[in-house]
């Protein structure tokens, strides 16, 4: 019996050691699967992809050079024609010789600034110019002239003065309907302060606020100091305007002064909230 009990606890040691099988080696994990193709492999593949890159860098150098040779290099594209409008005492033939356009040079190469420029410093009667490219072949030139308010006689000749007080060109005739200046105010109290040039200042303000039916009349603008300044208008009426001051408001005193007394001689607006009327 005890050789027997030896016999099982050997066999149950064994089983007991021995019914447990050892694990084996593990088996690496497979990669997950990608959606995307593998590219070309190798120095093919590298050379494959280079190939659409470098004819499109080759496409944009061929279109930039012909772009930039078709500007400058061709003769496609150049000035052939220059044309100016907005011209009244001024004509085209003038704008056209002093803005100097280079005909035949490449249209996209034409500096305008500078024509622009050199437009103003030869022909002082331009206020301002817009100079365009007409493509293909043209250039426009739309100028505006300065308008006189106000005339200086010298000698036998006008000088014309703008709403800015520009003196811009002298002329042998005045034109119409365009007030001649007089000033006299040398011996007056307040002429070390206001001197000739804030006087002519003054003057050319209350010219430019003038309405423009009463400029139209006015023949002279007589000054004999800052605050004593008379028009002279047609028919040999004389209107006491006063000061630079209030200009819109004596302006539309005298307005309806002139028709509510058409046959008066005499007009005061130097107080525009109180004028006056006289002669008939």
């Amino acid at each position: 019996m005890a050789g027997a009990t030896t016999a099982q606890r050997g066999t149950s040691d064994r089983s007991g050691r021995g019914g447990k099988k050892r694990p084996g080696p593990s088996k690496p994990p497979k990669p997950p699967k990608s959606s995307k193709r593998p590219g070309p492999r190798g120095p093919g593949g590298a050379r494959a992809r280079r190939v659409p890159v470098l004819a499109s860098l080759a496409a944009a150098v061929v279109l930039a050079a012909g772009g930039t040779w078709a500007l400058y290099g061709s003769s496609w594209l150049r000035v052939e024609k220059v044309t100016a409008s907005g011209t009244e005492v001024l004509t085209p033939e003038q704008v056209l010789a002093a803005a100097a356009v280079p005909v035949g040079a490449p249209l996209v190469g034409v500096d305008t600034d500078e024509i622009a420029s050199r437009l103003r410093r030869r022909l002082p009667r331009i206020d301002s110019v817009d100079v365009v490219r007409a493509w293909p072949h043209g250039i426009g030139l739309k100028v505006t002239e300065r308008k006189p308010v106000l005339l200086i006689k010298k000698e036998a000749e006008f000088v014309e003065v703008d709403a800015s007080g520009v003196r811009f060109d002298t002329v042998g005739r005045a034109p119409a309907g365009v007030p001649v200046l007089e000033l006299s105010a040398e011996h007056s109290p307040s002429a070390r302060r206001f001197d000739e040039q804030r006087l002519l200042r003054e003057v050319v303000g209350i010219a430019g606020t003038l309405p423009a039916a009463i400029a139209k009349e006015t023949l002279q603008v007589k000054v004999r100091s800052y605050d004593s300044v008379l028009l002279q208008l047609t028919k040999g009426r004389t209107v006491v305007w006063g000061s630079g001051e209030l200009g819109e408001a004596k302006g539309r005193a005298l307005t309806a002064l002139l028709k509510a007394s058409p046959k008066a001689d005499h007009f005061d607006v130097s107080v525009p909230t109180a004028p006056a009327v006289s002669g008939s």
